[in-house]
């Protein structure tokens, strides 16, 4: 039994109250099969229980405490700006309540998910690189999670270039044709060489005979399957023990997940030992080590699974507070794991090469299905896994990723404070007829796919006395869709697969200036789907295909609709106008940062 959640904030819930009366008023002959899904993203997470014919009857969705370090024993010296910390028992109780809660509203409502067994099987989709580490014999957390944006291991990723690749011109690419990733802070390899140059009891374990095989590293997924998988010492002895958890989780991850650690051979689908030595070897950490050089993969790192796959493991339950603590999902299946973007990808039916999805939130995430054969870029973007059914090959993608979207009409509105709210943008946009050749570069902290120039540095360019805070706020939503055709023009010239449509999702495609924009630049038609959680639904689809809830590929397909579709309006000579002015302000933003 899993341990009581305590989340700190509220959890809301939402129930399709049309789905829940055709649920209740069925025999349970004729009931439809429910699939879950676990969201658990940057800020909040979310659950969803989705019906066999794909609807959605209820998400419930919490926040939890972000941890920003100002000082850190671990840096003493200077400051940690730029440092993101998680608190991984933290996440665990946000989940636990979203599955809770959702439980006690549907019983309340006649729906009881404790005894019926509609719960076919149960999906993780995960915030990707955010990395955890903890002693699996103890239960003990080493460290917080430290989270994919956390900027302290740039240091890190410097050290490991000039430790392997000292003469090298392009050390960043070195290790980019086994794991399709540049050298960088983002991932989660730098992060775990951080925590073995820093955290002293983890030196200790890993250089100790008797703990160093209960070392245990995992991302986000690998936490959460852990946790559901396991069983709790009593409460009383978590609570005395600071909250030593389980035993007897299983320690997975699945191939989505794996391929963001730049640990793991793309083509040989498992981790590496000479990457893991290459990027941890070299710590502080071995000096006086009898009994390894580097992290032990075959126990510290979790077995790499197919992202859809029945053998993942069973919750052990989740008890639920207000029904007298009864078990919720005892013994349902976990039936998939797959990184956030690409549960999105999977949620939007990207099933077929050329293929794409653009995700519009804080920042902005662009990946196309390449297929069965990997493609390597030569532009600016990462190559990873997008996928794997259990008895299949693994299927490739290409991604890039975008610092600001999203985040930059915050910028307008809480630094600027030219708006109240983005719900603003819409209509102020479309009170002017054009940008009047004013661009706004929003490269705040340097500029992300396909450029990867920490030196560069936002920019408002051809401003005039005739432009307004309209053609401002104008400018902040075109600089989203200029940023996704860099991508997407990347990615056509990568691949060779000409792409017909981009399939999109995120808080931003409400904006309708913003869809026909996009359309309008990318000169190819832009479709919002029925539903909106792609992410959640991704992980749903590929939990339920793995216990044969659907048949296959095919159709999952089916029950993706399309809500809105936008073509493109533009004349060419104006999208090349636009196009060349977009271009132009780019180069005033680089070369801002100086080296030293």
């Amino acid at each position: 039994m899993t341990p009581e959640p305590k989340a700190a904030y509220e959890c809301k819930v939402f129930v399709n109250q049309s789905i829940l009366r055709t649920l209740t008023h069925s025999s349970s002959e004729s009931r439809p099969s429910l699939v879950g899904a676990i969201d658990q993203g940057t800020s909040s997470t979310r659950f969803l229980l989705v019906t066999s014919d794909g609807k959605i009857l209820s998400t419930a969705q919490v926040e939890f405490e972000q941890c920003f370090p100002r000082s850190s024993p671990y840096n003493p010296s200077s400051s940690c700006v730029g440092w993101h910390e998680h608190d991984p028992f933290a996440i665990w109780d946000s989940v636990a309540a979203c599955i809770s809660r959702t439980v006690e509203g549907l019983h309340g409502h006649g729906l009881d998910l404790t005894s019926d067994l509609l719960i076919k099987a149960v999906g993780i989709t995960n915030q990707r690189e955010t990395t955890v580490s903890w002693n699996d014999r103890t239960g003990r957390l080493y460290y917080n999670a430290i989270v994919w944006d956390d900027t302290r291991t740039a240091a890190v990723a410097d050290t490991i270039m000039s430790e392997n690749f000292p003469d090298c011109q392009d050390a960043t690419n070195a290790l980019r044709f086994k794991t399709g990733l540049p050298i960088a802070s983002y991932f989660s390899g730098t992060k775990v060489r951080w925590l073995i140059d820093n955290v002293p009891q983890l030196q200790h374990d890993l250089t100790s005979q008797t703990e160093r095989p209960h070392v245990r590293f995992g991302t986000v997924d690998t936490w959460l399957a852990y946790m559901l998988t396991g069983y709790a010492r009593s409460i009383a002895e978590m609570e005395n023990n600071e909250r030593l958890a389980h035993e007897g989780g299983v320690f997975k991850t699945d191939v989505s997940n794996a391929s963001r650690w730049m640990f793991m051979d793309l083509e040989a689908m498992d981790w590496d030992e000479s990457l893991i030595s290459a990027i941890c070897g070299g710590s502080v950490c071995w000096k006086d080590s009898t009994v390894g050089k580097t992290i032990p993969a075959t126990t510290a790192l979790p077995k790499i699974v197919p992202s859809s796959d029945e053998t993942i493991g069973t919750i052990s339950g989740i008890p639920c507070p207000n029904l007298d603590n009864k078990l919720a999902f005892e013994n349902v299946i976990i039936g998939s794991i797959l990184g956030d973007q690409q549960a999105a990808l999977f949620g939007q039916s990207c099933f077929q090469p050329g293929e794409a999805k653009c995700t519009y939130g804080t920042g902005l995430f662009l990946m196309m299905n390449t297929g069965e054969e990997r493609t390597s870029s030569t532009r600016g973007l990462l190559t990873t896994v997008a996928y794997q059914i259990a008895g299949k090959k693994p299927v490739y993608a290409l991604e890039g990723s975008v610092a600001f979207s999203g985040s930059t009409i915050g910028w307008l509105r809480d630094r600027l404070e030219l708006i109240k709210s983005a719900s603003e943008t819409e209509s102020l946009a479309l009170s002017v007829p054009s940008n009047e050749n004013m661009y706004l570069v929003p490269a705040f902290s340097g500029l992300f796919a396909p450029h990867w120039r920490p030196d560069a540095r936002g920019c408002m360019v051809g401003l005039t006395a005739s432009h307004t805070k309209a053609h401002i706020v104008r400018a902040a939503l075109e600089s989203s869709a200029y940023q996704a055709r860099e991508v997407f023009d990347a990615m056509v010239l990568d691949s060779n697969i000409h792409l017909k449509e981009m399939r999109v999702d995120g808080g931003a495609t409400a904006n309708l200036f913003l869809m026909q924009f996009q359309s309008d630049i990318l000169d190819v038609p832009v479709i919002r789907p029925e539903f909106l959680e792609t992410t959640g639904l991704g992980a749903a689809f590929a939990a339920g295909l793995s216990v044969r809830v659907w048949g296959g590929l095919d159709e999952i397909c089916k029950m993706w609709q399309a809500d809105t579709v936008w073509k493109p309006r533009m004349i060419d000579a104006e999208r090349e106008t636009l196009w060349k002015g977009w271009n132009k302000a780019l180069q005033k933003s680089l070369n801002w940062v100086d080296e030293d």
